[in-house]
């Protein structure tokens, strides 16, 4: 239950960091992204506090083998970049771009409420599915 509790607390202080960034604001997104036109600059600098933050907590957590709460710390161990990979981050970089929204901000609109963040999230889920169902039909057996 203690893990529950944390999860949430973080979960709570991260949706509180997007609101308070205006990462919720599909406009602030496409601000970003129209670098030709009417350029907002404020989600770079917000890239890269939360680059900055994750570098050093990933140092941190390299040396350690237990999380905070005493359970076990699994960090990712593969640093190649293939082909999936490169596809789902085409993927993701145009539904960000079309939609104003990346999944933790979308969850957090869908959470106050906001249409568009409710529309984002069913098509996320439709899209994870999509993908669940292709990955095991391309899936190779072992």
């Amino acid at each position: 239950m203690q893990h529950r509790i944390s999860e949430f607390l973080v979960g709570l202080l991260f949706g509180l960091g997007l609101i308070l960034s205006g990462m919720t604001d599909p406009a602030k997104v496409i601000g970003f992204l129209d670098i030709f036109g009417a350029w907002d600059p404020s989600l770079a600098l917000v890239m890269a506090g939360a680059i900055a933050v994750g570098f050093f907590a990933f140092a941190f957590a390299k040396k350690r083998t237990v999380n905070f709460l005493g359970g076990a710390l699994h960090l990712p161990k593969s640093n190649q970049i293939d082909k999936p990979l490169v596809i789902g981050a085409v993927l993701f970089g145009a539904g960000w771009g079309l939609a104003g929204y990346c999944p933790g901000p979308g969850l957090v609109s869908l959470a106050s409420g906001q249409v568009k963040g409710i529309w984002f999230v069913v098509f996320m889920v439709i899209g994870m599915q999509l993908f669940e169902m292709f990955n095991r039909r391309t899936a190779q057996p072992k």
